[in-house]
């Protein structure tokens, strides 16, 4: 990857036109799972999006791989697709907005306390 398609994000776009060529080849119901995926973890994502990526991409290739071997989507992802994103991104340690503004407001607490108690 180069500094030109690390700034323009060109990379991420054709890795997205790469992602959603492969979705369209699942099956309707696995389509409908994938867009509730990519729905469920864009908060874990940062500002461009880039360290979902790889997330992404575990996640399409589960569903290839899970049509490929005949199995429904509820045998898959079981039926708390929200519930799977979120144990997915974690075990990749993402964090969502909220756990970064939490540890941000919890930082400068401390900081203010630690002027005022010092």
């Amino acid at each position: 990857m180069s500094f030109w398609e690390t700034i323009t994000g060109s990379d991420l776009t054709r890795e997205w036109k790469a992602f959603e060529a492969r979705a369209a080849a699942l099956p309707a119901g696995y389509l409908a799972a994938w867009e509730q995926i990519k729905g469920n973890l864009h908060p874990y994502g940062g500002f461009t999006g880039r360290d979902l990526m790889p997330i992404l991409d575990a996640a399409l290739g589960l569903l290839e791989e899970a049509t490929a071997d005949g199995l429904s989507i509820d045998e898959v992802l079981g039926d708390d697709i929200p519930g799977f994103c979120a144990a997915l991104a974690g075990g990749a340690g993402a964090r969502t907005y909220r756990d970064r503004w939490r540890a941000q407001l919890n930082s400068n607490v401390a900081k203010r306390l630690g002027r005022l108690g010092g």
